[in-house]
């Protein structure tokens, strides 16, 4: 259709008028439906040079390479532009290592020069999404769903009501020991759980432990014991694979997998839309973390943000930025995590000691609510109103007027979480603890050890 004698011939009004309507067609006479690139008649010199520099020829043939661009980026059916200008035998001679796509960027780009077509740009170039599913099957074995149980407690006109509640959300098997594997997740998910059930990647539910926690970081190691774990299910899992979230470049394709909307584990993908985020948190506090576009829904915290070779490169965290932002979802970098989860591993996972071997401190509090801390420019935790001579709490040198703000690495801010975290704690253990002490007009932080006592008996 595209020879040069389309333009060739004299053209008359006769000719013209039968373009569109009942007349017949002269396509010898198209010349003049050009929109204004030349008129009038041409001789066969006239086509010799046209076939050189014809302006409507050069708008072709630039169509017809864009044409061929669109269609290679699309991944259309462009095999006959492949094989006309040769690429597809270039082709042929590259080896891909895309998973999906036909062919790599790279290797697109080298069997266009191969083939001979000179482009001004090929970094346009796109090609088809990789499949992210060797990713996903090497990792899913490691990923769990969390379900916890609750307590709330809420005060009306004086009175105090509670009711217990649950929340979801996802963890990632990190290690284990002989006993126990371990599974990081985030601190919100299991901090305040009265019970944690976790499902294993063949559907099994276990119930797990709190081995350590980290909330100012949002992080928390939980421990499932193995003999909890039937024999086939410990060989179907796998330990995930820990990266290096200093080595992601923007653009970079990753994977986030864990629980969303407490459905179970499910899949999606996106690239690092930003590094080095900083993110204002709830406490105030400004963390530091990785932005992706792969959806981050509520029950993906505590997942695993990946790699294309499948190694963690962030934990999940729904929490952060908010819940109602579309196409923004924040990850906590594992090179910042890395250090914080192997000390978590080290600590000693605890379970609930009998009431009446609970170790006692023996000291009087009140709790410093987020007003009174701000009002009195205080510390947020528990302030000690009074102490007993001779106690655990006197012994570890903690005095009046001191506010405590953590016990054994977990961050204590209200009666109620010094309480809890006692519950796991026997007469006779040793622990850590900070205080922040007022001096010379200002809180100082000291860090203690106490050994907990027996509570004294109630004379009847």
């Amino acid at each position: 259709m595209y020879e040069n004698d389309i333009y060739s011939g004299e053209h008359t009004d006769e000719d013209r008028t039968g373009v569109y309507g009942t007349g017949t067609y002269n396509y010898s006479n198209y010349d003049v439906h050009r929109d204004g690139y030349g008129s009038g008649p041409n001789s066969d010199n006239d086509n010799k040079k046209k076939k050189k520099s014809h302006p409507v020829l050069k708008r072709v043939t630039a169509a017809v390479l864009t044409g061929v661009l669109v269609g290679v980026t699309a991944g259309g059916t462009m095999y006959g532009v492949y094989r006309a200008t040769g690429m597809d035998e270039a082709l042929a001679e590259k080896e891909t290592t895309s998973t999906t796509a036909e062919i790599s960027q790279a290797d697109l780009r080298e069997a266009i020069k191969d083939a001979g077509i000179s482009l001004a740009n090929t970094d346009t170039i796109t090609y088809t999404a990789e499949d992210v599913s060797t990713v996903v099957d090497k990792v899913m074995p490691a990923m769990v769903s969390i379900v916890c149980n609750f307590t709330e407690t809420a005060n009306f006109f004086g009175q105090t009501f509670t009711q217990e509640t649950s929340g979801s959300g996802s963890g990632i098997i990190v290690s284990e020991n002989d006993t126990e594997l371990l599974i990081a997740t985030n601190y919100h998910v299991v901090g305040d759980a009265n019970a944690i059930t976790v499902t294993l990647t063949d559907g099994s539910e276990v119930s797990a432990r709190i081995k350590g926690t980290d909330e100012d970081m949002d992080l928390a190691v939980i421990a499932v014991s193995k003999d909890d774990v039937e024999e086939t299910t410990m060989k179907a899992i796998t330990i995930a694979t820990l990266g290096d979230s200093d080595a992601l470049t923007l653009g970079e394709p990753v994977v986030a997998i864990g629980n969303a909307l407490g459905y179970g584990q499910s899949v999606t993908s996106g690239i690092v839309s930003a590094l080095d985020r900083e993110i204002e948190l709830e406490n105030g506090s400004t963390g530091t973390f990785i932005q992706t576009d792969a959806a981050i829904n509520p029950g993906n915290s505590g997942g695993a943000l990946l790699n294309m070779d499948g190694e963690v490169v962030g934990i999940n965290s729904n929490k952060i930025g908010g819940s109602n932002i579309d196409g923004m979802g924040y990850a906590i970098p594992i090179t910042s995590a890395s250090p914080i989860i192997a000390e978590l591993l080290e600590r000693q996972t605890r379970t609930e000691v009998a009431e009446a071997d609970r170790g006692y401190m023996g000291i009087s509090l009140q709790e410093i609510t987020p007003t009174i801390a701000q009002m009195y420019n205080m510390p947020q935790g528990i302030y000690v109103v009074d102490v007993e001579e001779g106690s655990a709490a006197d012994n570890a040198g903690i005095v009046k007027g001191d506010v405590i703000t953590k016990f054994d690495g977990t961050k204590i801010d209200s009666n109620a979480d010094l309480l809890n975290i006692l519950t796991y704690y026997a007469a006779g253990e040793t622990a850590p603890i900070v205080v922040q002490r007022f001096e010379n007009g200002e809180y100082v932080q000291h860090e203690l050890t106490i050994t907990l006592g027996a509570k004294k008996a109630v004379a009847q």
